[in-house]
């Protein structure tokens, strides 16, 4: 998306807003109060499909006349900054789409399915998908096989479940986080504001194994909870207890006629160690392998430039050397939050700003200086500082940014709630003009 003066364009890759990567059945693992992307959406449910996000999304689409300003089937390939005017121009053709004041790159984390091959599996009989394409798909008294141990894992064993398989295994390469499906817990685990592992990070481990593992705990990971991603969900654990589904340990070894040969790994031994190996059989096999992860590569090289790539951005999503570009929601890696809810606005706000207001802009030094001392904050955490935070984490940086700099505080409503643009930008006009005047006298 970019912004033209007082006017957005959206370019879309695709030729239709409703395209889906998920099946109709595919539901939010957080509470939808935490998935507000836009104060006007409104959910039915605590945790609504995707038919029910998309309607909110077209809704909101509609309501703010954006089909007029809406590109469809326009890929964008490139945008560099035109040398006479210094805005962006969006695949070289300004005649065409016109020139820009900002970028907001909003591609996301996940793009096409990723469809790993399997050894020999062109010896399997029967039928192989990927977990996005389940619609439609009979599998009632079928031997399910799931190839990954993700989210999209997790919503394979339950559409199997529902669906009515006659055996569901789970195949998984490492153990990851599974916490309930409560948004207290979600929220008690996003209130760390340090965004790693801490001293204090054994208690919520520990509870966790304690009363939602229970007699579960070969499939408890041993690393730390604050590193990678957790899945929410409460229902997978009852299935496992209940015997209408199996979640193995291991690796593909091969696949075979009727089912895949398995190393079934101890939870101690890591990838590709010494295992019991064993034919798991299975009519289908689902690749719950997750989803290609869209490219940057449009954006100028200078971006990327070495120590300060994505996500080592300033906020996250403004690189150093380009302050009009917010790749909103496009650098996450892992964390414990959501990647739906007001932040969106917030990174698009801090944008508005910059734009607007060339006294709270950061010099690229200053940038720079705020991510080595994230960094440096960060020292101790097993991944890389920016590769995980958690959402308190993220207000913290921008209540942190908003105050480090005076001529922000008039924007503070406005870049955290939204609120009183007005008042920001008189005051604006009148720096500016104050500043004219001072440069007129001493000229």
């Amino acid at each position: 998306m970019e912004c033209k003066a007082n006017k957005t364009v959206i370019f879309v890759n695709r030729s239709l807003i409703n395209h889906q990567r998920v099946n109709s059945t595919s539901a939010l693992q957080i509470h939808s109060i935490m998935y507000r992307f836009h104060p006007t959406v409104r959910y039915k449910h605590a945790y609504p499909t995707q038919q029910e996000i998309r309607e909110q999304i077209v809704d909101l689409w509609k309501r703010y006349g954006l089909e007029e300003r809406t590109e469809f089937g326009t890929p964008v390939t490139s945008i560099k900054k035109a040398h006479s005017s210094g805005k962006w121009v969006i695949n070289g053709h300004p005649e065409k789409y016109g020139s820009f004041d900002g970028i907001i790159s909003a591609v996301g984390v996940c793009g096409d399915p990723k469809m790993p091959p399997l050894p020999d599996q062109d010896q399997f009989k029967g039928t192989i998908c990927h977990s996005s394409n389940l619609d439609g798909k009979d599998i009632k008294g079928k031997r399910a096989l799931i190839i990954g141990g993700g989210a999209s894992a997790i919503e394979a064993l339950e559409f199997a479940v529902n669906c009515g398989a006659s055996e569901i295994d789970v195949l998984s390469r490492s153990d990851k986080w599974i916490i309930p499906r409560n948004i207290l817990v979600q929220t008690l685990l996003a209130c760390n504001i340090w965004g790693e592992e801490t001293s204090l990070a054994w208690v919520p481990e520990w509870l966790l194994h304690k009363f939602f593992y229970r007699d579960l705990q070969d499939i408890a990971p041993e690393s730390g909870l604050f590193t990678t991603t957790p899945m929410a969900n409460s229902d997978l654990f009852r299935l496992i207890r209940e015997g209408k589904a199996r979640w193995l340990r291991g690796d593909i070894v091969s696949v075979k006629e009727d089912g895949t040969l398995f190393n079934h790994r101890s939870r101690d031994v890591p990838k590709g160690g010494p295992g019991r190996e064993k034919v798991v059989p299975g009519d289908i096999i689902i690749l719950a392998t997750g989803f290609k992860r869209p490219s940057l590569s449009f954006l100028p090289e200078d971006v990327f430039e070495d120590d300060y790539s994505p996500p080592d951005w300033y906020l996250q999503v403004f690189p150093p050397k380009n302050l009009s570009i917010c790749a909103n929601n496009s650098t996450y890696v892992n964390a414990i939050g959501t990647v739906g809810n007001i932040h969106i606005g917030i990174y698009t706000r801090f944008l508005l700003m910059f734009l607007t207001d060339p006294l709270t802009q950061p010099t690229e030094g200053r940038m720079k200086t705020w991510i080595d001392f994230t960094r440096w904050m960060k020292r101790g955490a097993p991944p890389a500082a920016f590769d995980f935070f958690t959402y308190t984490e993220l207000l913290y940086w921008f209540v942190f940014l908003v105050l480090v700099n005076p001529f922000r505080w008039k924007w503070a409503l406005f870049i955290l709630f939204g609120i009183g643009r007005t008042l920001p930008l008189e005051i604006v006009r009148k720096e500016e003009a104050f500043r004219n005047k001072l440069q007129n006298k001493h000229d």
